[in-house]
């Protein structure tokens, strides 16, 4: 399956009049990355960046001047899109701005069927949270310290390895050996299965006063407590 993760950054919040000036994409085929990407500045035709959207992402009006509009990239940015799924955190705002760009130019809407929200993915797997793109790195021990400011291609890399994690993650990488494939027959098929190790050990989800807390009420409770029993098994 070919899917495109992307982000975008935008002038301000509201689709009906803001628009997208920034937009980059990864694109995965059966959750891997192929090495293609597309990454675009656009110019918002008229729409001045919001003094709050330039804080999140700092792209400036004065930067964005020389870059060609919406309409001008449309069939570029449909032609990587072409055939794959959408994959977006918080897609909502993300489809909801291309959306609209392309309703500008007379295309029509994303099929919504089409759309992966991770938020979503996200919130059914860790249901308490948090489940920020930030957050998530952490949770998954994903390096974002380069990520001072929001950008979509960056933005979208992350989300990308977030993503990957939360399908199943890294640990198992399917491969056939040159080796193997000559040899093989109709009746038979060798496949090497590499096991991958995370390149760090996860964030400690508990902080020291919740470890703290636990270990009272064990104490409290004393010989009887189950935690207790299981630890001796």
């Amino acid at each position: 399956m070919r899917e495109i993760v992307f982000d975008t950054e935008t002038t301000g919040l509201d689709n009906k009049v803001d628009r997208i000036i920034e937009i980059g994409c990864v694109e995965l085929e059966n959750q891997f990355p192929t090495g293609r990407s597309l990454h675009l500045f656009i110019n918002p035709d008229g729409r001045a960046v919001h003094p709050d959207a330039l804080a999140v992402h700092g792209i400036t009006d004065q930067f964005l001047a020389d870059k060609p509009v919406f309409a001008d990239l449309a069939d570029e940015i449909a032609a990587f899109f072409d055939g794959a799924h959408y994959v977006a955190h918080n897609a909502n705002f993300d489809m909801g701005f291309l959306n609209a760009e392309f309703d500008r130019i007379g295309l029509p809407p994303v099929d919504p069927g089409l759309v992966i929200d991770t938020l979503a993915l996200a919130r059914r797997r860790h249901p308490m949270g948090p489940n920020s793109l930030d957050a998530l790195c952490r949770r998954y021990g994903i390096d974002n310290a380069h990520r001072t400011k929001h950008g979509a291609l960056l933005d979208a890399e992350l989300l990308t390895d977030v993503y990957i994690e939360m399908r199943g993650g890294r640990q198992a990488a399917l491969g056939l050996s040159s080796a193997e494939a000559g040899n093989k027959t109709e009746e038979s098929e060798s496949v090497v299965i590499e096991i991958g190790e995370r390149p760090g050990k996860l964030p400690e989800r508990l902080t020291a006063g919740e470890l703290e807390a636990h270990s009272t009420l064990v104490n409290r409770i004393g010989a009887d407590a189950l935690w207790l029993k299981a630890n001796r098994t």
